[in-house]
Formats: structure tokens, sequence, C-alpha cells
């Protein structure tokens, strides 16, 4: 173990080299997505959305580690309270671009209406700041129409969110006259899987697509898939280990239709369309997930065609890994936390953001975690607001930090919230312990 200091004794790092063995991906997937994003822009982001001290844990561990294996946490000790930093976490690329291209397009078209097609991304903060400068919404994040298509005209201005959209809504764009590729935030890494849906689906494989049937990234996926392939979506293990009973014919076609409704393309058909397949994925899933969902329904074909070695790509396409970079390193890194002894998590980002409840969903068996939007839940020393991702509620917990002589706090956050969260949270933590050292800044 190593140990040195950024600028003083009371700002410290461990440095070491955990086996993150719960994550299973395609090792070569993710060093080449690696290698492309070092070629890869700076972008220009707000300064309300960022943090000195947690920009500077972030600037400092890549320095050190620029091959990124190493996810043991940043450890920030202040005598009374340590916390323990997540060794990724916040804005990715693909929501730095769309924040980019975002504020750009309100910069450059100050005399034009200016519409979302939905949130941007899955962060409270981030989306009140672009209604606070008059962009509107065109849908909520269920698909619900909040403003009329026949309100818009060809003079406005729509950006699409970082999810991507349905093949459907840019063509009704651009039936009203709106190009939507102009302003189009879509993260390239949904676009990776696009293309790899598209590419299997043209050597006649059905796709599955891993991902929740209502989320905005899993309905564009789905809308692009099917345009060159019968496509299904099933949304966990449960789900899919019923579509085998399909593959195998122990359930009937006629159960299908019921059993998978509004999560199969116009005209799938059972018998034909589930011969050959292969699995995608919404980019923000759980990785053990999506690969126990692939390994399973790959045994399945095996087992069906009694089949061996490389002939089962006949049956099975070889998609490899579809999650984007900023999940896989999230969840390594989250897994790399949970090796270290902690009193509690605390796990920052929207409520009905993908990626940062599968965060949750890793911490909650280890440790008590509380999952909060912002600073502004933390209510008192001995109070906190947090979201019951199982019930879909907000629920105030008591006496959340325990009574001992130094506790450790455990913190992350999901790929599209600000570090300015993660820092207004440090500081409201650290100002419940008098004797603690100062946060220097």
């Amino acid at each position: 173990m190593e140990v040195f200091s950024i600028s003083s004794d009371v700002k410290r790092f461990r440095v070491q080299a955990p086996r993150v063995d719960a994550l299973k991906v395609d090792v070569t997937t993710v060093e080449e997505t690696r290698k492309k994003m070092k070629k890869m822009k700076a972008f220009h982001i707000p300064d309300l959305y960022k943090s000195n001290i947690i920009g500077g844990i972030k600037e400092s561990r890549r320095l050190q580690d620029k091959l990124k294996k190493d996810f043991s946490p940043t450890i920030l000790n202040y005598g009374t309270v340590k916390f323990l930093i997540s060794r990724h976490f916040g804005f990715c690329y693909g929501v730095e671009n769309a924040v980019e291209i975002a504020y750009r397009t309100i910069e450059e078209n100050q005399d034009k209406r200016i519409f979302l097609l939905s949130e941007m991304i899955h962060n409270p903060d981030v989306n009140a700041d672009l209604l606070s400068r008059g962009v509107q919404f065109i849908m909520d994040t269920a698909g619900n129409q909040l403003i009329a298509w026949e309100t818009l005209t060809s003079n406005d201005v729509v950006i699409v969110p970082a999810f991507g959209t349905t093949v459907e809504i840019q063509n009704r764009l651009s039936e009203i006259g709106i190009n939507a590729y102009q302003y189009d935030t879509t993260c390239p890494f949904v676009e990776k899987v696009w293309n790899r849906a598209s590419a299997i689906g043209q050597k006649n494989y059905t796709i599955v697509v891993h991902g929740k049937p209502t989320h905005e990234e899993t309905r564009a996926t789905f809308s692009h898939s099917k345009e060159n392939a019968p496509t299904i979506v099933v949304k966990n293990m449960a789900q899919t280990i019923e579509l085998a009973k399909y593959i195998t014919g122990e359930k009937s076609s006629e159960q299908f239709y019921e059993e998978f409704e509004g999560q199969f393309s116009e005209g799938f058909n059972v018998k034909k369309d589930l011969q050959r397949i292969g699995v995608v994925n919404q980019t923000t899933m759980l990785a053990s997930d999506t690969q126990g969902i692939a390994d399973y329904l790959k045994q399945v074909i095996i087992k069906k065609y009694g089949i061996e070695g490389s002939d089962v790509t006949a049956y099975f396409a070889d998609t490899r890994d579809t999650l984007c970079y900023a999940t896989n390193d999230n969840q390594a890194a989250t897994y790399g936390l949970l090796k270290e002894k902690a009193d509690l998590v605390i796990v920052a980002g929207g409520y009905n953001s993908s990626n940062t409840s599968h965060l949750v969903e890793l911490c909650e068996p280890e440790l008590p975690t509380y999952f909060i939007s912002s600073a502004d839940k933390i209510l008192t020393d001995n109070l906190i607001s947090h979201w019951d991702l199982h019930n879909k509620v907000e629920k105030i917990t008591k006496d959340f930090i325990p009574d001992k002589e130094q506790v450790t706090i455990m913190l992350t956050c999901g790929a599209s919230c600000p570090d300015a969260v993660v820092e207004s949270i440090l500081f409201k933590l650290h100002s419940f312990f008098p004797e603690a050292m100062a946060i220097e800044m």
C-alpha cells in the first residue's frame, strides 16, 4: 500500500490494484474504446457544474493511473470523518458532449424558440437550469406529449437528448421541416449499439435488446433496430428465461404475444424469428446482468441445436460488449469501492437515472445506502431524504450517521451527475463534524 499527499497531509489517496472479478466484460472492446477516448475532444462545460476539489481528485488519479487499471477509491481523511471517493464517477463523454451542444445551441439561437425532445440527461439540476434559460420539453421521460407537434414550426430549434430518439420522431420532425440531426446530442456509444444491431440484423439475426422497455434509450434502440431486423426487448433475466421457453418450444406462440406485449417489433414471428439471435443492450445496464442474459441465451441455443465451438455463431451472433466505457468504469470502480470498510454509502444522481440506479443496486447488499439527488436531501446531521429504488418513493431515515469516533462515508454518483453536486454533498456531510480538519480548497 502506498500513501501519498495531494496538497497536504489532510488529503490522502490510497493506491491499490484490486481484482474486479464481479464484472464480466470484453476486455478487448473496453481497451479499444479507451484508446479512442484519448483522441476525443475536451468539452466546454459551464462553470456551475464544475468543482475544483472533485476535478482535482479526478485529474490526480488520471495522472497516476493513465491506463485505468486501479479501481481503488480515493481516501480523504479529515480525522473524525473519512470519505472514500469512487475512482470513476460523474459526467461521461456522452453527457459532456450533450451539455456542450445544448448550451452552445442556446447561445447561438437567442432569437428562436428552443425545444428538447425530453430531458437531455437524467439529472434534475441540469434539466432545471435548461428550463430556466427558456428551453421547453416536448415530451416527458415516458414519452407523453407535453407540447403538441402541431405547434412547432420549421423555424424552431429542437435538440435531441443524449439517449437518442426514435426513427418515428426523426421522421415527424422532418415533416415539420426541422433537421433532427442539426442539434443532435445522441451519445456516440448509444449510436454504437444501433450500428451493432444494424450489422447483425442485416445478417438475418433477430435482435434481443436488454434494457428497460420504457427508458428513452431503449425505445430509441428498439426503433432503430427494428428497421433492419425483428427485435424484442427483455428487461431482466426473468423475462429472458421465459423468452428461452419460446426458443425451445416449451411455450406456444400465442402466449408470447401476450407476455411480451409492447416489447416486440411488428410482424414478429415466434417460430421463425427466434432461430438466430444476437444480444445488444441499453448502454447503462448492469454489466453482469447483460453478460448473464447473453450467456444464458447462448447456452439455450447450443443445447437446442446440439452445436459446439465456433458453430454457435450460425445461430448466436457475437455482439461482444455494448455497454459504454463509463458504465463499465463506474461499475468496476464501485466494486473496488466496496472492497473497503465503511459505515454508509451516499450515491448521488437523478432518481430516473438508469446507470445511477445500478450503482445503488451494487451498494445496497453491502452497506446502508442512501440515493440522493443533491445535498439538499441531507436535511440535518441525523435526517436524510432519499429515494427508495424498490418502492419508487422518497423516504426519510433518521440517525443515518452513526455515533462513533471516526465515521467512514463512501461517496459516488452516476454518469450524469455534475462534480459540483458531489462537492456540495461532501461539504454538507463534513459540516456535521465540527472537530474534523478543514477541507482545503
